[in-house]
Order: structure tokens, then sequence, then C-alpha cells
């Protein structure tokens, strides 16, 4: 079966890029930057964004265009004979469910609460108000299984289109509008009585801020985020590359979704932080920041209502695009495993994905007794820790390691297909940096992890 194409190279930065910008960027990223003093976290991530970041969605980038294969039969197509590197495309195939099994559940409370939002549910609602409706959706089962059920019904739908009539071409609408609707945002929160104080906490290094943390914990947090923005590890980026022809070089592509990601998580802070401050309110608040505290704020300001709803829409397009990719990386790794159409393939996984997601969309109410790691904890927390802990940080090493040690792919193989056609190459220099420094610091980021987790 000859493999499909995208239409353009710009519905393949938008495609890589949707992937990557998720509720990572635009719920985590914000808070993450107000519990670790604002300024030099965002400089530090920059950094680690370029070395953590660039070089493992290369290699990604690479393995699918080398392959031409989802990672379901990445490895088979270009690992020695004999060894068991193909064993892991298992596992990201497995990481791909997983991931969606939670994501599909969030990116439905983003559709709920832009359908709430626009209906003026939190009109007149004081903080109490809004932090009782967080906790009344997450208590309502039923709710909670038909928005995760309209999430998991739209984006097969939007797959069974087709790759460039389906996926491309939605991807791409939505995309552009996401970044129309942040750059509207932005501004209206720039120019808020008191919003500067908020534009200098989150532009402006402060050493003393820095110091009130503690450089090893920002260092640690800003790595973390910078090497889990991009989605790598599960062969998501490596399917995008099985798409393209060799006509661009993989790292400039690379930087340039990269870049779209940093502007989106950016851009993202400059609609919350000057908000927060015109309005008092703690930026460190952490994952309640979006759900209890913003809705506060819409309702103060004037037009809160519109403003809300264009939020709301925007992280429902964030989600979406992420969702959409995913379920993408499914259905070829159906396809190449077991030789169905895309249709058969949209229909079955669609069934299969909406019973696997029923755990995490009742993990808040029927089956909220499951609680494990301690009370608090739920479905959601544990598929989490699956994904962020264990999957992609084993998933990036994997990658590293098949890429440049010649009982794998190989440093040459690997640069041969990275450098392919115009644009940023990998450099001869940055071989003994990617082959002995990189995997390192991805272990170190693994073992901190877990350690910080169980801690």
């Amino acid at each position: 079966m000859k493999r499909e194409r995208l239409g353009s190279r710009l519905g393949f930065i938008l495609l890589s890029a949707g992937c990557a910008i998720g509720i990572g960027n635009v719920w985590k990223f914000p808070y993450m930057v107000g519990q670790n003093g604002g300024g030099l976290f965002v400089l530090i991530y920059l950094f680690f964004l370029i070395v953590l970041g660039v070089p493992v969605m290369t290699m990604e980038f690479s393995l699918g265009r080398a392959s031409q294969k989802s990672p379901a039969k990445m490895y088979q197509a270009l690992e020695n004979e004999g060894t068991k590197w193909h064993w892991h495309g298992y596992l990201a195939v497995i990481g791909n469910y997983i991931l969606m099994m939670f994501y599909t559940t969030v990116c439905g409370w983003m559709l709920r609460y832009f359908v709430d939002t626009a209906n003026g549910k939190f009109v007149g609602l004081d903080s109490a108000g809004v932090g009782a409706h967080f906790d009344s959706m997450l208590g309502d089962a039923g709710m909670q299984v038909l928005y995760m059920g309209i999430t998991v019904a739209v984006g097969f739908l939007v797959c069974s289109m087709g790759l460039q009539k389906g996926l491309e071409k939605v991807t791409k609408f939505m995309m552009i509008a996401l970044l129309l609707i942040m750059i509207i945002l932005a501004v209206n929160s720039i120019f808020m009585d008191g919003g500067q104080e908020g534009l200098a906490f989150y532009l402006l290094p402060s050493v003393e801020r820095l110091n009130e943390v503690g450089l090893a914990k920002v260092i640690v947090a800003a790595m973390n985020q910078a090497f889990f923005t991009l989605s790598l590890g599960m062969g998501a980026m490596a399917i995008f590359g099985s798409y393209i022809g060799k006509e661009r070089a993989l790292m400039g592509e690379a930087v340039n979704v990269a870049l779209l990601d940093t502007f989106v998580a950016l851009a993202s802070g400059l609609i919350i932080f000057p908000a927060c401050f015109a309005y008092d309110v703690e930026v460190g608040s952490g994952p309640p920041l979006i759900f209890i505290t913003l809705p506060n704020i819409f309702n103060h300001i004037p037009l809160g209502r519109l403003w809300g709803s264009l939020f709301f829409i925007f992280m429902s397009f964030a989600a979406l695009s992420t969702v959409l990719t995913v379920f993408e990386g499914i259905i070829a790794c159906t396809v190449d495993l077991l030789g169905w159409s895309r249709r058969k393939s949209c229909l079955v996984n669609g069934i299969l994905m909406f019973v696997l997601s029923l755990p995490c969309a009742l993990g808040f109410n029927v089956l909220s007794g499951f609680q494990p790691f301690g009370e608090g904890s739920s479905v959601l927390d544990f598929e989490d820790f699956i994904v962020s802990n264990l999957i992609l940080p084993i998933g990036s090493l994997m990658f590293i390691l098949f890429c440049t040690h010649k009982k794998g792919w190989g440093w040459e193989k690997f640069t041969e297909e990275a450098n392919s056609g115009k644009g940023l190459k990998v450099q001869k220099w940055m071989r003994f940096y990617m082959t002995f420094i990189l995997p390192v610091i991805v272990a170190i980021l693994f073992v901190v992890g877990l350690y910080n987790f169980f801690r």
C-alpha cells in the first residue's frame, strides 16, 4: 500500500506543532512559571528546549522518514537482523493509547467550559461558586462521559476523512485560529490596568525570586517542562516524518516546530500573568489556575463572557490538535500492523478508545474510591504517571541510543537521513554531545522524575 503524503510543508509543521502544542503549553507552562520564580525559569526552559527537545525531535522525524512506517513497524525496517529494538515500537503504540485514555477526558473539560462560559453559567458567581462548578462538573458522570465521547467521535471522524482532506485541513484551520485567538487575548491582557506587574514578573529575570525557590529545583523543573512539552518518546513525531519527502533537512524542521510550540507557551503566559496581577490572583496556584482562577477573572472584566469563551475555545483547539495527531498515530500503527483500511481502523479504534477512556471519565465520580497514589489521587494521575514518568523518558532514551550507536541504526545512517534536503543540518561536532551527554541527561530526568513523584 502506497504511503499517504501531506499536501504541504506548512501542513507538516502545523501538524507536528499541533501534536506538541497541548494542555502542557497553555495549562502547565504558566503555572510552572508562576511556581518557579518567573522570568529566569523561562530563560532556562528555552535553553533546555534547544539542547534537549530539538535533537530528540530530529531523531524521531528521521526514523519515520527513513522507515516510511509507524512506530509499530519502524524499527523492523531499520534495525540490524537479530536485534530486539522493535520491542520498543510496541511500547510506543501502547503509550499512545494510554495518553489518549486520559487526554480525551481533559479535552472534554475544555469543551464543557467553552459551552458553559458561552452560556453565561459563570456570570455572577463568586470564587467559591466557580470552584463548586468545577467540582460539580467532575462529579457529573453522565456529562464527563458525554464530552469525552464527543472528543473521541470528532477525532476519529476527522481522521477517517483522510490525511490531507481530514487531518491536515482541519488541523491547519484550528492551529491558525488558535494563534489568532492567542494574539487577541494576549493584547487584551497586556493592556489591563495593573497588568504591567504581571508582565514584569513573567519577562524580567529575578535572581531574588530564583533564590527563594532554589536554583536546582528551577533547573530540574525547566528541564522537565522543555522535555515533555514536545510530546517526544512515543513515536508521534515519527509518524509525521513518514508522511514527508526529502526536500528539507530535519533539524531545521524540528527547530520550526519547537519555535511554534514555544510561541504558544509564551503567549499563554502573556494572557494569564497580566490578568492574574491585575486582579490580585496567586500565579503559583497550580492546576486550578485555568478552571477556577481564570473564570473568576473573566467575571470581573468588561466583555468577560466573550473573552472567556474565546479562551476556552482556544484551549479546546489546543487539546483537540493533540487528540487528532495522536489518533492519527494510533490509526497508522493499526494499518501497519493489521493491514486494515483507514476507515475500518477509525471505526474499531473509535469504539475501543471510548471504552478505554471510561475509567478516567468516571475516575472523579463512580470510581473515585480508586486512589492509586493515596488520598486525592485518581485514575487520571495513574495514567498520566505511566505516560509522563515512564513511557516518554524511556522512549526518548531508546530513540537516542538507536540513532547514535552502531548496534542500533547508527550515527552515519541517522545523519544521512536527517541531513537530506535544504536547511539546518546535524553537524559533526554534535556527535559527542548527542551520543554521550544527551542520553545521560534524559536518564537523570527519568530518575529525578520518579524520585520527585514518590517523594
